[in-house]
């Protein structure tokens, strides 16, 4: 079994149900572990930082569980090798005093 970690991928974009959050790009952080078994149908790390991106820019979610759905389904479509996936949203600048996160872990 091998796991790709994509730790602190941060960038901009549109998340959230508040008002201001739907009219000002906000920083977020992204955390991503995949697991696959097959090194001859390896996973290339850098499609999986392009795709979570793409996917989390353009969807401009209104829920982060919403982006975290869409970014799982995205990847194993993508991706098939692999066998189970765990990703992290958190915005760290919402709340002044803390960091909101939301993760989902989905085994194939």
């Amino acid at each position: 079994m091998y796991e790709i970690a994509i730790k602190n991928l941060k960038f901009k974009t549109i998340i959230g149900i508040l008002d201001f959050e739907r009219k000002i790009e906000q920083k977020v952080r992204v955390d991503c572990f995949i697991r696959y078994d097959d090194e001859r149908d390896f996973i290339d790390y850098t499609r999986v930082v392009e795709e979570i991106k793409s996917i989390v820019i353009k969807g401009k979610f209104g829920l982060i569980e919403d982006a975290l759905n869409s970014l799982i389904d995205s990847l194993k479509s993508r991706f098939q090798a692999i066998k189970s996936i765990k990703i992290t949203i958190c915005k760290p600048e919402i709340l002044g005093d803390c960091l909101i996160s939301v993760t989902k872990l989905k085994k194939f």
